[in-house]
């Protein structure tokens, strides 16, 4: 089989899911280049929140367009706002079996990725989800001379940790995964919805978003890879719901409220995970529970430390030596805010 023969085998189907909400003014290019791919899409599912511009207008075109193309096309619009997250995860529980892509209402896929990723489904059937890296641009659509791996620092060793089956070491300490660039089998949507409300938090700064989770429970529950190379623009214009952005050294190093709120955040989210997990009664090896339980262990060891430096001492010393400050949050960074007591 080629890659352009897999319209035809069913585990190879490709649904492309797209949510939109006021998005007129980039939405032109992202439909054109899912019509642009090498290997087109068989079915694209569209649920717009509700949009005030011409948003709908533009996806009834498309819709047209790709219909007359033999692309089956789902759209649907809610009569009120639910939100980017709910919006997102009733998208997903609309698609079929096959191939599932993430796709969001402004960027430009290049016009090989859905090709290449069918490719790296087809050759590996043990693969459960798969995401890739971005380049970067502005609002016009230029090259910001970026990556999104760049932005985000990924290491060569959480590169190697992902292609050798060990995603999960990497997600369950930080998110890596653009939801943009990311593809799955239809079976991780029916083991990962509903996706955890999480009331106590801010959701809209720091509670789960579809493409962090979605990836923690690939990794979890079977195996999650990626492709190094870009395969879309990330587009970069001020709106983003999730952008890309460096952060600065006094963010990095910066104390106080912020940082224990990010680490409040991660406890109630891995704890969210851990419940969510054993409620579906889904398989995850020891290895994978042993991981997910020593991070919440030192996240919440970090969140106790005293304010004195003789009594927090030891406990920083002995999660530096069995090397939890390496795996389990930023290394040296973390180990000398706790030292200095930044919080």
């Amino acid at each position: 089989m080629n890659r352009f023969d897999s319209h035809a085998d069913p585990a190879l189907r490709v649904t492309v899911v797209l949510c939109t909400y006021n998005g007129a003014r980039y939405l032109s290019a992202q439909l054109d280049s899912l019509l642009a791919q090498e290997r087109t899409p068989d079915r694209v599912t569209i649920a717009d929140d509700a949009s005030s511009d011409a948003s709908w207008t533009l996806l009834e075109a498309f819709a047209a367009r790709a219909r007359a193309r033999g692309i089956e096309v789902d759209l649907q619009r809610n009569p009120r706002n639910l939100g980017y997250l709910r919006n997102f995860e009733a998208a997903l529980a609309r698609t079929g079996g096959g191939l599932v892509f993430l796709c969001d209402q402004d960027d430009v896929w290049h016009p090989n990725k859905i090709g290449d990723f069918v490719e790296r489904f087809r050759a590996d059937p043990g693969l459960t989800a798969l995401h890739s890296d971005s380049r970067l641009v502005d609002g016009e659509g230029r090259d910001l001379g970026g990556r999104m791996f760049q932005v985000l620092e990924v290491a060569d060793g959480e590169l190697q940790a992902l292609h050798e089956g060990r995603g999960f070491e990497v997600l369950v300490r930080r998110n890596i995964v653009t939801g943009a660039t990311m593809a799955m089998r239809r079976e991780l949507i029916d083991r990962a919805l509903p996706i955890p409300a999480l009331p106590s938090l801010d959701s809209s700064r720091l509670g789960w978003v579809h493409d962090e989770w979605l990836a923690l429970i690939a990794a979890a529950t079977g195996r999650i890879d990626c492709i190094e190379a870009a395969t879309i623009d990330y587009r970069q214009h001020g709106n983003n719901q999730i952008g890309a952005r460096r952060r600065s050294l006094a963010e990095r190093l910066g104390g106080g409220r912020q940082r224990r709120e990010h680490m409040q955040a991660m406890v109630a989210k891995l704890e969210s995970l851990r419940a969510h997990l054993d409620r579906a009664g889904l398989a995850v090896d020891a290895g994978k529970r042993a991981v997910l339980d020593e991070r919440l262990n030192h996240l919440q060891l970090r969140l106790g430390l005293s304010r004195r430096f003789l009594q927090r001492w030891p406990l920083i010393r002995e999660e530096w030596r069995h090397g939890r400050y390496r795996r389990y949050s930023a290394g040296l960074r973390s180990l000398v805010c706790d030292l200095l007591g930044l919080r």
